[in-house]
This record gives structure tokens, sequence and C-alpha cells, in this order.
């Protein structure tokens, strides 16, 4: 047995390295278009997420990437056989051209302290969000201390939808690999619920 089909049902991160120099600040829908168009199991597949782009921050439509962008998603061990064999994969998302590279692994790891960039949320206000978040946290058997932070808006294929940035602190190694693993709420494939690590509390 190799080492991958022993972690057959871990949940991972595939990490592709990214050429390109811009791309649109609403590109989530887009990019989820020709990743699923590629790999038809991520529409299926209730764990797989793609993690947010980091872009340099403006206020322009276009934004350039960051010289640390990767393209990361967040799938099954044994779902990422099928990216790991894909030497590279050229993309054209909304006329914005990259180029993705050979894809290695990143191990989930039970940080104490997770961030999501953003999760979905039911409108605009916190106290709704916060009490949606506490039921699917209350599923997970997750504890920890909450922190939201602030409201977003995006733009997927004319429809705008709402979320807010949240963090996760104090948490049991075993709590935030399951956190890491399930993610929270809906849109996983434009970027939304995934959590990653965060060095501290104090900076939100």
């Amino acid at each position: 047995m190799t080492a991958l089909q022993a972690m057959a049902d871990t949940v991972v991160d595939a990490v592709f390295p990214i050429k390109g120099s811009t791309l649109p600040r609403d590109h989530a829908l887009p990019l989820q278009q020709l990743l699923t168009a590629q790999w038809p199991w991520l529409e299926t597949d209730p764990l797989a997420g793609i993690h947010p782009i980091k872009m340099v921050q403006g206020s322009l439509e276009s934004g350039l990437l960051s010289q640390r962008a990767r393209l990361v998603l967040r799938v099954t061990a044994q779902r990422s056989v099928d990216l790991l064999a894909l030497p590279r994969l050229e993309l054209s998302v909304a006329g914005h051209r990259i180029d993705l590279g050979p894809a290695h692994l990143r191990e989930l790891q039970p940080h104490a302290t997770l961030y999501a960039y953003k999760v979905a949320a039911e409108s605009a206000d916190e106290v709704g969000f916060m009490a949606l978040v506490e039921r699917e946290l209350a599923h997970l058997e997750i504890t920890g201390e909450r922190v939201c932070g602030k409201h977003q808006k995006m733009r997927a294929g004319g429809t705008e939808l709402n979320a807010f940035s949240l963090m996760l602190h104090s948490l049991p190694a075993q709590q935030s690999l399951r956190l890491q693993q399930h993610g929270l709420g809906r849109h996983r494939l434009l970027g939304c619920g995934i959590f990653v690590a965060h060095k501290s509390a104090a900076a939100v």
C-alpha cells in the first residue's frame, strides 16, 4: 500500500503554482466553471473547495496577482490523484490567462487558530450570520472562541452574495482538523467556508 492509498480518506490541499499577472477581482465563478469542466467531480464532492486566490489589494476591477499567489484546491487524498497527474494547465479566466504548474500536496495541520477569508451568509445581518455559524459548529461538535470579521459582498454570475470573514481560536487538535475538512456554509467552490491556519487571534 502506498502512502497516498493509506491516507485516501484524508483531506489535503493540492497547491498549484500560478504563472500570470492579473485576474478579475470577481473571478470566483468563472474559475469554478473552468475547474469543474476539467474535473467534474468537484461539483459533487461535498468536501471539495477552491481557496480564494491571493491578490494585491486595490479598487480596480482587475487585480494584480501576488508573487505568492497559488491556486489551492481542498480535496480528499484519493481525489488528488487526478490533480497530481496533470503536468500543467492553461486557463483563460474571463479573458485573463494564467498557467498552472504541477501540483504538490500539503497536509492539513491541527492549528489552534483558524481563519476563513469569507463564509457565505444569508444577508448582511451579522447577528443572523453568527446564529447560523453556531448551529453549524454545534452540528460538527466544534467549540473554540469565535471572532466575526467584516461583511463582504461578492458577485457570481450577476448575483450578489453576502459573506463575513470568521476566525476560531483555542481549538483542540481534532476539532481543528474537522473544521478544515468540512468547512462551514455554502459555496465552497467559490472560496467560501474554507479555513486556513492563522498565527494569532490578536490580529483580528
